[in-house]
């Protein structure tokens, strides 16, 4: 593999053939095939198209639009002319769209016709496809870049690559700032020793989020072929893997689990090619990995972690060869330094997990109200719950800041979770806690039941009585269709603990009525 520089410049056009196929873009009503000399040409179109226009080196350029081919073309290509990429969530509101452009500094944004409305009037607009109804002045993507050849800049130590920001589901989105350097150590780290460019990956995660673009960036330099889709859907991703033998996939576990509900199309589906599944950004359950087995018993299924400040490289094989416990994340990973922390400090087995590596973020953009999540020896404090076994493997746990009391006791919602989908009844879970005069505050859940098959809130919470220490059980049970999920598809706790909430209020009226 070639030495890089420039996080922008990953295709390496002197290995493999370069008309073989990049990127199978699902998106508009044809498939697209582009190879890696297409590719490659267009982001140095882009960087040279980006200088043309008067951006000059470390400006903001934004890209706000749902998967597709040209995104890649522009990330990478922003990076290559030295300039920051900032991908932005397409699902934001439009207030806190307005809030991320402003406070990313962006002289400029790429994006789709749909997301064009959503652009300030004042920021320049170059579109990706041909505006539909909110049309206004902006530059085509095909006349705003500028073919020819291109040479990457060669970024300074510690030069800032993209600024990735946060979903803002717990208030303002924080633009975390990432280098160069810091994402290249995490392509060259996840290629080490392995034989990637035989895949075919299946990407339908939005590339706004680590979890999908650090798997495009992989794949790129990798010289495999990927399958990008717009959106996710359980339907569009089943139909791309059996059309296209998707032989690798990621995601987030909801999204598995939504995909696993569908359970006609699932059993009419050929997942035969599939030979590795990695899933994160969320935990993932015992359930769900044995209805992942059952469809696809061919496949290796890694349970995997990561953070947008740290990047994805975390957890490994253990250096013995010991087989991985299927809840387990791992070992801790050569190139990483990991410690478990407990409430006074001290290390431990069970702790909120601190860590350091070259993929560490420099910082928080412009977050000077915010305290730096970094300890005085340079670990990044994750504010993930971690339990550590004899032979070193890692379990999550929980978000230390989900963690509640009830009655004295600490509760983590994800420990619970776990609990509840041994339930051969039950699909998915999420507890939330409510407040209680007596208890301070006390776990309720959100449950979904299998299909086919039916279970009472009486008898769930005995079954939880029956398996778990009495202070765990959950005090109400609200059965849904589907939970539902943020913008980056993980389950939204906050809306459940307000439903919680307002239905445990609703309950209590009733209940003093009924007394009168």
């Amino acid at each position: 593999m070639r030495e890089r520089f420039n996080l922008g410049d990953l295709i390496d056009r002197d290995e493999g053939d370069p008309d073989r196929p990049a990127v199978i873009d699902l998106a508009g009503d044809e498939p697209r095939t582009i190879s890696f000399r297409a590719l490659a040409a267009r982001a140095a179109a882009v960087a040279r198209g980006l200088l043309a226009s008067g951006r000059v080196r470390g400006e903001a350029v934004a890209i706000l639009a749902a998967n597709r081919s040209e995104f890649l073309a522009a990330y990478l290509g922003t990076m290559q002319a030295g300039l920051v990429a900032v991908p932005i969530n397409h699902r934001f509101p439009r207030e806190m769209t307005d809030f991320v452009l402003r406070d990313c500094g962006a002289r400029m944004v790429f994006c789709d016709a749909e997301r064009l409305a959503a652009c300030p009037a004042d920021l320049p607009a170059v579109v990706f496809d041909a505006p539909g109804p909110a049309a206004r002045a902006h530059r085509p993507f095909d006349d705003f870049v500028d073919a020819g050849p291109f040479t990457p800049v060669v970024p300074a130590d510690g030069e800032t690559a993209m600024l990735l920001y946060t979903s803002g589901s717990t208030g303002t989105p924080k633009g975390v700032v990432l280098s160069h350097q810091s994402h290249l150590w995490v392509v060259a780290t996840r290629m080490a020793g392995q034989d990637l460019g035989r895949h075919r990956f299946l990407i339908a995660a939005p590339l706004y989020h680590m979890n999908a673009l650090a798997l495009a960036k992989l794949t790129l330099a990798a010289g495999a072929t990927m399958v990008l889709l717009p959106q996710f859907t359980p339907r569009s991703y089943m139909e791309a893997i059996e059309r296209y033998r998707c032989s690798w996939l990621t995601a987030v576990p909801p999204m598995i689990a939504m995909m696993l509900r569908e359970t006609e199309q699932v059993a009419r589906t050929d997942f035969s090619s599939v030979a590795y599944l990695r899933m994160g950004s969320a935990p993932v359950s015992a359930a769900l990995l044995d209805a992942i087995h059952r469809v696809m018993p061919q496949a290796t299924v890694v349970n995997a972690y990561g953070t947008t400040e740290c990047g994805p490289v975390v957890f490994a094989p253990h250096p013995r060869g010991l087989p991985q416990p299927p809840l387990s994340v791992g070992a801790t990973h050569p190139g990483v330094s990991l410690r478990l922390v407990d409430g006074d400090g001290r290390a431990a087995d069970q702790g909120v997990l601190e860590m350091k590596s070259p993929a560490r973020m420099t910082g928080y953009h412009r977050r000077p109200d915010l305290k730096p999540p970094f300890t005085e020896d340079g670990f990044y404090v994750t504010g993930d719950v971690f339990r550590r076994d004899a032979d070193g493997f890692h379990y999550f746990v929980g978000r230390s800041d989900d963690m509640f009391v009830c009655g004295g006791e600490n509760i983590y919602p994800g420990e619970l979770e776990k609990l509840l989908e041994r339930h051969p009844a039950v699909a998915q879970a999420s507890v939330v806690p409510v407040d209680d005069e007596i208890k301070g505050q006390k776990p309720v859940a959100f449950c979904v039941r299998r299909e086919g098959l039916a279970v009472s809130e009486d008898e769930l919470k005995r079954f939880a009585l029956d398996h778990a220490p009495a202070y765990m059980h959950p005090r109400a049970i609200w059965f849904l269709d589907r939970l539902p999920l943020t913008t980056t598809s993980k389950i939204d706790r906050q809306l459940l603990r307000q439903r919680a909430a307002e239905a445990t209020l609703s309950s209590a009226a009733r209940e003093r009525e009924d007394s009168r």
